[in-house]
């Protein structure tokens, strides 16, 4: 960093230390070190880094077609309000630790390990294969890494950024060095097919990544939020401690997702914007700098609004949902890997990924990449 000290008569007509001196210094300085450092002018240095990345998409799709002829909707229709085409369904002998193996190997692969390096498993979702015990430990059991620590992490469709800062948190502490996180969800097993404007949105999916100290995109910036007074707005409201099941419950469709739709277009668009600006601030940039925004895949139109919030160019915005659907933890870590695949990763780009769900609940995370 250049460091160089003004006399202050540098910028004084008469030689002495006036107001408007002062100023001229400052901004002759401020000059100087944006010609050097350029309009990054801080370099914060990673939290840890991702050193593997996989996803996986089960096999069978289902398009807009296909809902409308069980559900009064279009092509057209969907699309238009959703930016959705297709979604991926999980097949009927498939669950969630069943997707997420697969990602979970594709992730390890890529990072160059295998499962016994492993120190801990953290497997973000709301569609656990069944209540108890978690996800995880069945998840465990199947990469066959007896003995590693595992959990579940229930936030939402900003788990995969819970999870990611509970990894952080613990190879920053030196507590662990290698941490998989697995955002993946079967919506497709608690959408109500009754429902015309939530059933065109839902998807199954499952990704991952390697949290190390070392890789190659750094994680700089981590937070989560949660504002618990909104917890209505995405629900299912049978199945647990409140509501056990029951026949009443399952005849009465409660055990699916309920959204208050035009209250979560709002809540995502504002909370997700307000997340981005304060990312920016945290690592010293603004808005304008960020290469790529991943935002939460729920709906195109909640992505293009949080474009339009924060005023920046619709192709630094990635809308990752059209073959996809909304796959809450999936959405992410998934968004991430195919933008890599891509080629949309190169090296030195600064990217912020956002979620937003159910809580509610929100995450944020700020990736330079190091090697694309």
């Amino acid at each position: 960093m250049l460091v160089r000290r003004l006399p202050l008569h540098y910028c004084s007509d008469v030689g002495e230390p006036t107001l408007a001196g002062l100023c001229r210094s400052v901004a002759i300085l401020t000059t100087e070190l944006q010609a050097v450092t350029g309009p990054r002018r801080i370099q914060p240095q990673a939290l840890a880094s991702i050193s593997g990345l996989g996803h996986y998409l089960p096999e069978h799709i289902v398009t807009n077609d296909d809902l409308a002829l069980t559900v009064d909707t279009s092509d057209e229709w969907i699309v238009e309000r959703t930016g959705i085409h297709g979604r991926h369904r999980a097949a009927a002998d498939q669950a969630t630790s069943d997707l997420s193996l697969h990602a979970a190997r594709a992730a390890l692969a890529d990072a160059g390990l295998v499962p016994t390096d492993l120190d801990l498993i953290l497997l973000a979702t709301s569609t656990p294969d069944q209540p108890v015990p978690s996800t995880a430990c069945y998840l465990q059991a199947k990469l066959g890494c007896a003995g590693v620590p595992a959990m579940d992490v229930a936030a939402g469709c900003s788990g995969f950024g819970y999870a990611l800062q509970m990894a952080i948190g613990g190879v920053r502490a030196g507590l662990h060095q290698r941490v998989l996180v697995i955002g993946a969800d079967c919506l497709t097993r608690i959408t109500n097919y009754a429902d015309r404007q939530s059933c065109i949105l839902f998807g199954d999916g499952a990704g991952a990544v390697v949290v190390a100290k070392t890789g190659f995109v750094d994680l700089l910036h981590t937070s989560i939020g949660a504002e618990g007074s909104a917890a209505n707005m995405i629900q299912i409201r049978a199945g647990g401690s409140r509501e056990p099941a029951s026949s009443a419950s399952v005849a009465g469709l409660r055990h699916t997702l309920e959204l208050q739709g035009r209250e979560v277009f709002k809540s995502a668009v504002r909370q997700m914007a307000s997340c981005i600006r304060e990312a920016a601030q945290g690592v010293g940039v603004s808005v304008h700098d960020f290469d790529l925004i991943i935002p939460h895949q729920a709906n195109a139109r909640i992505i293009e609004a949080v474009g339009r919030q924060l005023d920046v160019t619709p192709e630094r915005v990635v809308i990752d949902i059209a073959d996809t659907g909304n796959m809450a933890s999936a959405s992410i870590p998934v968004a991430l890997g195919r933008a890599r695949e891509r080629g949309r990763l190169k090296a030195g780009q600064l990217i912020v990924v956002v979620g937003f769900g159910a809580g509610t609940t929100w995450a944020c995370q700020v990736l330079r990449v190091r090697e694309a």
